[in-house]
């Protein structure tokens, strides 16, 4: 990517696709230029964005690494970063007991770890130059004691309140920052997260276009405001697993996320 671009430079982890490829798209429509990020291939998605007029650089990585972000941070090469969307995370379904360790510490790492080790280093520079928007994707789940996906949606619930305080924290200071909170979603989120045999994994009519929950959470973050719930229908659910006890809300997530739920879609 040329240094000489006229263009803003927009920085997007877990571009490969699903939501974050759509916010991709969002922000090279909006005139900006970007680095992409993410653990899996990003030729397609960056020739996608190419066709739209912008400068892509890609960086595959793991995000869940620090050595990852760093790797990620050194591809900014001194030039001012208008907006970061940190969106890569990952899911992990079945019981807790089962589940490999590795595989839980993974998800921490990404959903929490790589990402407030991203935001602290951007947003310092985006405070130095006294401007500059960033987006977080939590999720609807962190609302909801996540039974089958506890340590998924532990993470989000982290993730939904660090990125209110921030947002506090960093009023004065002429940067934005913004929540997505999204509900299912068709993306590759299920089969990775191996919650396919679900019922939520398994519902296609229950899951929302990637490309219009990025739209949302794109103009959220452009109109600084504090958080976006995508869609009625999830607003409806953040409002009842705020009003229900949490073990009321645990079992309702049970009878969606249990292992062999897909059969009662």
């Amino acid at each position: 990517m040329e240094s000489t671009s006229l263009r803003p430079l927009a920085i997007v982890t877990g571009a490969s696709s699903g939501i974050g490829y759509h916010l991709a798209r969002c922000a090279a429509e909006a005139g900006y230029d970007l680095i992409m990020a993410a653990d899996q291939p990003l030729d397609g998605a960056a020739a996608d964005v190419r066709a739209l007029g912008a400068q892509a650089e890609t960086v595959q990585t793991e995000l869940a690494s620090r050595e990852g972000v760093d790797e990620l941070c050194a591809a900014v090469k001194g030039r001012p970063v208008s907006v970061l969307m940190a969106n890569a995370g990952h899911g992990l379904g079945k019981a807790f007991l089962e589940q490999d360790f590795k595989d839980v510490q993974h998800v921490i790492d990404t959903n929490i770890t790589g990402t407030i080790y991203l935001l602290q280093k951007v947003a310092k520079d985006m405070c130095a130059q006294g401007q500059g928007r960033i987006l977080v994707t939590g999720s609807i789940a962190g609302f909801q004691p996540g039974a089958f996906q506890a340590v998924y949606n532990g993470s989000k619930a982290f993730v939904d309140s660090f990125t209110a305080a921030l947002r506090n924290e960093l009023k004065d200071t002429g940067v934005t920052v913004t929540c997505l909170m999204p509900g299912p979603t068709d993306t590759e989120f299920f089969a990775r997260a191996g919650l396919l045999d679900t019922k939520v994994g398994a519902d296609e009519k229950a899951k929302a276009d990637p490309a219009e929950v990025a739209k949302i959470g794109f103009k959220a973050m452009m109109d600084g405001e504090a958080d976006v719930v995508a869609g009625m229908k999830n607003k409806m659910q953040v409002i009842m697993s705020k009003m229900m006890p949490s073990q009321v809300v645990a079992e309702q997530h049970r009878k969606m996320a249990e292992p062999g739920t897909a059969q009662n879609v």
